[in-house]
């Protein structure tokens, strides 16, 4: 029996970098106060939203992993707790910037780094003016308590992304997340029932927990023309059913905290005989853009 708690958790962030640390040192000690052995934080969490408009002063937020001062705080503090912390934040990489993850051990070592596939853009989630494409590939970590697969917000939304984690040996997946209404001009829409269903069904088909964190408050652009995004919580945890066996509200910050037994899953994810049963030759069409055609390589 290898049991492994995890915390999903929530929060409100403004512009001011200390306060948002604090309170993220604060939520991370609460969720190993309540047993949590890996804590996922949301999504960009250092600083507001900052994708919800264009602007180039935003990409002075961006650092290197290296020059980053957040990332030692949370390797000292991984140390002294003994928890794993995926670490969200933007990075600079000479021309390039990437929205990463550096997943930070027990023991405060940094096993590496994701950025971020898939990119969005749209009214109010405007990526693709700061985000270069990830380059790193799926990643899936052995931390001290468990394999993770960690991917970030729009990843989730891709059945690809949790399928290549699940088959690169990820006993838990992970998205942090920055997700909530649509300004205008989109269409009015709560895509909170949605975004929580796609996941379920990650958890479900590939027979694992799932963590998802996501923001909460109402976010502002720094420009005139007063676009907001209400960010709606709704963090949550999925047993390998897919079934949520914990829920976050809309609007306040919250710690969930749940124990899985990996080698009791990974029992019933052996016997239930989906990755027995897959036809990887026949899966062709998911590696080419219309289903028939080249490859996303041009076919070369």
């Amino acid at each position: 029996m290898r049991k492994v708690t995890v915390a999903a958790t929530q929060m409100t962030i403004e512009w001011d970098l200390s306060k948002n640390l604090e309170k993220a040192e604060m939520v991370i000690r609460q969720a190993a106060d309540m047993g949590a052995d890996i804590i996922l934080i949301q999504e960009l969490f250092e600083t507001p939203y900052f994708c919800i408009e264009q602007q180039a002063k935003h990409f002075d937020l961006a650092t290197t992993l290296e020059d980053n001062v957040s990332i030692r705080r949370f390797q000292q503090l991984a140390r002294e707790l003994k928890v794993v912390l995926p670490f969200s934040w933007f990075e600079r990489a000479n021309r390039a910037f990437f929205n990463s993850v550096a997943v930070v051990d027990a023991d405060g070592a940094i096993l590496g780094t994701y950025r971020k596939t898939h990119i969005p853009n749209g009214p109010g989630y405007q990526e693709k003016h700061y985000f270069n494409p990830g380059d790193t590939g799926f990643k899936v970590w052995k931390t001290k308590y468990a394999a993770i697969g960690v991917g970030i917000c729009w990843d989730q939304w891709f059945p690809e992304s949790a399928r290549c984690m699940a088959l690169m040996g990820a006993e838990i997946l992970m998205y942090p997340t920055a997700i909530g209404s649509e300004p205008l001009p989109a269409p009015p829409v709560n895509s909170c029932g949605h975004w929580q269903r796609v996941m379920q069904g990650h958890a479900g088909a590939n027979i694992m927990p799932l963590v998802a964190s996501n923001r909460i408050g109402v976010e502002t652009a720094t420009n005139d023309d007063n676009t907001s995004i209400t960010f709606y919580g709704s963090s949550f945890i999925a047993d390998h059913t897919g079934a949520k066996v914990k829920e976050a509200e809309r609007d306040k910050e919250q710690i969930l905290v749940h124990t899985f037994d990996l080698d009791s899953i990974r029992k019933y994810r052996e016997g239930w005989g989906v990755f027995r049963d897959r036809r990887p030759h026949l899966y062709a069409p998911i590696l080419t853009l219309d289903g028939q055609g080249r490859g996303v390589n041009g076919g070369t």
